[in-house]
């Protein structure tokens, strides 16, 4: 190895600089750097140099390997830490501060045209549809365990049906069907017939005809009248 010792002007009187350039193996040509303080105390490092010299010297920019200060040297580590601090704010908001506002919305208001006489538009609309509101399927069965009463607060008794009716879907009883009929007079002014298709007794859930009661098909006869 070869050793070069001088003095260094950056630091204080009697502080000797060493440079040890190896001569052998992988890393031959290569240099180690080393400090001696006046008392002849070795440093291998920025950091044990900064430890022992205290307030005495600012090392801020002081290069280990040249020895030399280099103010440029320290406004480049400032610039660099001053990023690192504005990347690390961005990254980690103040939860406190930041407005409530999506991330991935526009803030701008976009323009949108509505095209409905496109010729590939294969939309339709059906005006009866929009008009008319979806019926809830077997709506009937919330009215069950619901009984009507006179003024006197007594119950009355319920009314027997004609045998020739028989109820559809799930859980039909005599209530529920008696029920299905009241509701269908009194909300509709079509004519009373039960679900006309047959498929409705294999699957109700398809089938099912919402404007009539739940109830097969049915006529009303003259003895049903009397």
């Amino acid at each position: 190895m070869e050793r070069k010792r001088m003095d260094c002007p950056a630091l204080p009187t009697g502080w000797k600089k060493e440079e040890v350039i190896r001569k052998s193996g992988l890393s031959a040509g290569k240099s180690d750097v080393y400090y001696y303080s006046p008392s002849g105390k070795k440093f291998r490092s920025k950091p044990q140099l900064s430890r022992y010299l205290g307030n005495t010297v600012d090392l801020g920019c002081f290069d280990f390997r040249t020895g030399k200060m280099m103010p440029s040297k320290l406004q480049k580590n400032k610039q660099r830490l001053r990023n690192e601090h504005l990347s690390q704010s961005k990254g980690k908001p103040d939860l406190n501060t930041a407005l409530p506002i999506r991330q991935t919305a526009s803030i701008f208001k976009q323009p949108v045209t509505k095209v409905t006489n496109h010729p590939s538009n294969k939309v339709k609309s059906d005006p009866q549809r929009a008009i008319e509101q979806p019926r809830q399927l077997f709506w009937e069965k919330r009215l069950q365990g619901l009984t009507a009463s006179d003024v006197t607060e007594q119950i009355i008794r319920t009314m027997e049906l004609p045998k020739g009716l028989q109820g559809v879907g799930p859980g039909n009883t005599d209530e529920t069907l008696l029920s299905a009929i009241a509701s269908a007079l009194h909300t509709s002014s079509a004519p009373i017939t039960g679900q006309l298709s047959a498929a409705v007794e294999k699957n109700p859930a398809v089938w099912l005809n919402v404007t009539q009661p739940l109830c097969k098909a049915f006529m009303v006869t003259d003895e049903d009248i009397r």
